[in-house]
């Protein structure tokens, strides 16, 4: 097999369109996964490993050195990024946890409404890749092994119809598990560790406030992620 061909073949070939009945399939998964807590239990380390990764991310972008991370399965986990301890790029990075998975999971709504499953699947397993070198604990690597391993299959032995079905699921588990994450963040005992709490002890502004401003953007992914919804209908 000539890979380089087959590679461009699978990244440029587009899938399509979502039938409406494919989508309430996805968001009633969506909503099993998030809402039966057996279930929960089990799949919301997929929350925790986006909300690492955002701090990562931002914290890259914001000219921090990203040196490793760790995810746990109760939804707690901490990525470390090296750099000055107050200024912007410290609120940025902080700031970028809870808000990423709804945006991640919003792009991953528009890429399969749009045709870009595949490069989004592929885009998922790079990132996946990279992020080997930076796992600190045996649990996280075992995480990032097994997402990895379910994107690859998903990817390479491609089904156009179940490809649809994933990423467009995903998505929806992203947005409502977001809610869902910082619904907890609201919920809980006060963690002085929390986020919201670091924010507050960096800028003064109370945790409060950066607990709206995290509601806030999921507010804006979730009206996006509806009006891709029903555009489609």
């Amino acid at each position: 097999m000539d890979v380089g061909p087959e590679l461009s073949t699978r990244l440029v070939a587009a899938n399509p369109g979502i039938p409406a009945g494919a989508i309430a399939t996805a968001g009633i998964a969506a909503l099993v996964v998030v809402l039966i807590p057996t279930v929960w239990l089990r799949l919301r380390i997929a929350i925790t490993l986006v909300h690492e990764l955002g701090h990562a991310v931002a914290g890259v972008l914001s000219g921090r050195r990203f040196t490793g991370f760790v995810v746990r399965g109760d939804m707690s986990g901490h990525a470390v990024t090296v750099g000055p301890a107050r200024g912007l790029g410290r609120v940025v990075t902080t700031w970028a946890g809870y808000p990423m998975p709804a945006l991640v999971g919003l792009l991953m709504l528009w890429g399969a409404t749009r045709g870009y499953a595949d490069a989004l699947l592929f885009a998922c397993l790079l990132t996946l890749v990279v992020v080997l070198v930076f796992v600190r604990s045996g649990g996280t690597l075992l995480t990032v092994l097994a997402a990895g391993a379910g994107v690859g299959a998903l990817w390479w032995w491609r089904n156009d119809e179940v490809q649809l079905l994933a990423v467009v699921a995903t998505g929806f588990v992203l947005l409502v598990g977001a809610w869902r994450h910082v619904g907890a963040l609201v919920g809980g005992r006060r963690d002085p560790g929390s986020d919201s709490a670091v924010l507050g002890q960096l800028t003064g502004i109370p945790a409060p406030v950066w607990v709206l401003t995290f509601a806030a953007v999921l507010a804006a992914a979730t009206w996006a992620a509806a009006r891709l919804v029903l555009d489609l209908a």
